[in-house]
């Protein structure tokens, strides 16, 4: 071996071991922060509940009013939509000829991300009040995190959005990963998510956002007087997203 294969090997074990170090780290401190805060009152935690029994299988008003606010990218081409909420059909395994369940499916904002855990430069963070956050200003577009959610609940934006109808939020920029974000800057003004504002005007009111720390919000008492159920449960990602009638 000489000099130069020599230092390259140095180089790269050094590398593996900084990037298991700062993986250990990662993961060490979201489960050390959830243990903590398991139980605790203080501050918001904001979580969803979707009543399925109210959503209309014809309707649209949630996916179009998220798109309309967020500038979230369409060329009605699968290759390169993104869907940040996006309703689907669900059919029974044992009985074929059953009525398909309309079911809505967007970022379960967990308590323990698995996406933040594998994000080399944290771009992909979750907030205090436990929203899952995508820093687009830091993303590398390495898809890490897509791998990592067991939801399919991230898309990668492959082009730029030509169309930019919300001017109050940002245009969406092309090689970045993109998710919903309960419209954190909705509810930092006092507002409803637009997906919520959208259902309650067509009179099925099927979805709310609130604080899951508060007994009196409407999202605490929905979980407390419904058998709710959260997607993959199993998993142990702690989903804050609830279906009623799944």
């Amino acid at each position: 071996m000489n000099r130069r294969d020599a230092l390259k090997l140095a180089g790269g074990s050094f590398l593996a071991a900084a990037s298991c170090g700062y993986a250990f780290r990662l993961i060490t401190a979201a489960d050390t922060a959830e243990i903590d805060d398991e139980g605790s009152s203080k501050g918001k935690k904001y979580g969803m509940v979707i009543d399925l029994t109210k959503c209309k299988s014809d309707c649209t008003a949630c996916v179009d009013a998220c798109r309309n606010e967020n500038n979230v990218a369409h060329f009605d081409d699968p290759r390169w939509d993104v869907h940040w909420i996006r309703k689907v059909k669900l059919k029974s395994k044992d009985d074929e000829t059953a009525e398909k369940k309309t079911m809505l499916l967007l970022c379960n904002h967990c308590d323990r991300p698995p996406c933040a855990q594998v994000c080399p430069v944290q771009a992909t963070y979750k907030r205090d009040d436990g929203i899952v956050i995508v820093d687009h200003h830091r993303c590398i577009g390495c898809r890490y995190c897509m791998i990592a959610c067991p939801y399919n609940a991230r898309f990668f934006n492959f082009k730029d959005n030509q169309e930019w109808i919300n001017k109050d939020y940002p245009k969406r920029s092309h090689g970045v990963a993109e998710a919903c974000t309960l419209c954190a800057h909705r509810l930092e003004r006092g507002r409803l998510p637009a997906c919520v504002e959208a259902c309650k005007k067509t009179g099925a009111d099927a979805i709310q956002v609130g604080d899951m720390n508060d007994p009196e919000s409407n999202v605490a008492k929905l979980i407390d007087t419904h058998a709710v159920k959260r997607i993959r449960e199993d998993l142990g990602t702690e989903p804050k997203v609830h279906y009623i009638g799944l």
